[in-house]
């Protein structure tokens, strides 16, 4: 069975950095792909970042491209966001999910429907 458990959220001011992690508590992680996903305040969810199975493959959604970083540690059944540079628009509760399907395009992996999986979800707040 496939249990996702969120970590590491919290406040942190304008410029701060914080690491998320997503530990598949059932189990070996290594045959889903696995993204991040966010929620705002009255906003849709929506997606942030993707690693492939092996951990070769990753995809950014343009606002976070080049501050945060998706990672894995297959051994550790847990995958990680690394978030610097963090803004005032970062603030969401963020969603850790997991699949067990292949797509070919990293972009059909922005759409939530295509997971199985979902965690709890950890709150990422960021002052101005």
């Amino acid at each position: 069975q496939v249990q996702l458990v969120e970590s590491g959220g919290g406040l942190v001011q304008t410029g701060g950095s914080l690491r998320l992690s997503c530990l598949h508590s059932g189990g070996n992680f290594s045959p889903y792909d696995v993204a991040w996903f966010r929620q705002a305040p009255g906003k849709e969810r929506e997606f942030a970042a993707l690693i492939r199975r092996s951990g070769g493959s990753t995809y950014y959604t343009d606002s976070v491209k080049g501050r945060f970083t998706i990672s894995r540690e297959n051994a550790k059944n847990t995958v990680y966001l690394q978030m610097n540079s963090l803004k005032p628009e970062d603030t969401a509760v963020y969603y850790c999910a997991a699949t067990a399907g292949y797509y070919p395009d990293n972009r059909q992996y922005t759409r939530r429907d295509i997971f199985e999986y979902w965690g709890q979800g950890t709150q990422v707040t960021v002052s101005s």
